[in-house]
């Protein structure tokens, strides 16, 4: 970890860093306002992040992130951009769904390029699984989407048939998504597309 993510962790977690809770948040006193709450799960070194909430002010953003590098790079960021409307919870995403969200509150879920455990005896490692998906289903609103993205193909049909199989959810396509405006190129994909290489989004939303 470098010197400025430090010095972000030290400087800026106690505002922008929420503690684990096990109790669920309102939201609304954290951002200090009512607004559409999107979760990232995952948010790596934090870039698409940020571009996202600089983008969509009228939204608030809530990251959450386990690896100090990424809390502490999107730290800087949030301070390079003056960003009001993002927070982070360095936590284990199912606790932080399970206890800090409360059901039917969620107005987006973003699950972008997840690790693909690429090798078959690991695949039970990922992310999108039906219980999970279950989970987010339920933290989601009426009309709330999920938007899952990922550049491992395999990966991609996996996730499609998961998120077909939750009963709360439907398909907004009739099977891949194309990339929203809102969710940037990173420069992992840019590099990718150039090779050929493709991506591919999905976006559910539950049912009303």
């Amino acid at each position: 970890m470098g010197t400025g993510q430090q010095r972000a962790l030290a400087e800026l977690a106690p505002r922008f860093v929420l503690p684990f809770a096990g109790c669920a948040t309102d939201f609304s006193t954290t951002f200090g306002r009512r607004a559409p709450l999107v979760v990232e799960i995952g948010f790596g070194m934090g870039d698409a992040t940020a571009r996202i909430a600089a983008a969509r002010p009228d939204t608030d953003f809530l990251g959450i992130e386990v690896h100090p590098p990424g809390v502490g790079a999107l730290l800087q960021r949030i301070d390079e951009h003056g960003l009001t409307n993002l927070r982070i919870v360095q936590h284990d995403a199912v606790d932080v769904l399970e206890h800090m969200v409360a059901p039917a509150t969620l107005a987006g879920v973003h699950v972008f390029f997840p690790d693909p455990w690429h090798k078959k005896r690991h695949h039970k490692r990922r992310l999108i699984q039906p219980p999970f998906v279950a989970l987010l289903a339920s933290r989601l609103a009426p009309g709330g989407y999920l938007h899952c993205a990922t550049d491992w193909e395999p990966y991609a049909q996996q996730m499609l048939e998961v998120l077909s199989g939750e009963p709360l959810l439907a398909n907004r396509f009739d099977t891949w998504a194309p990339r929203p405006d809102y969710r940037p190129l990173t420069k992992f994909e840019n590099r990718g597309l150039k090779l050929g290489h493709g991506v591919w989004d999905l976006i559910f939303t539950r049912a009303t």
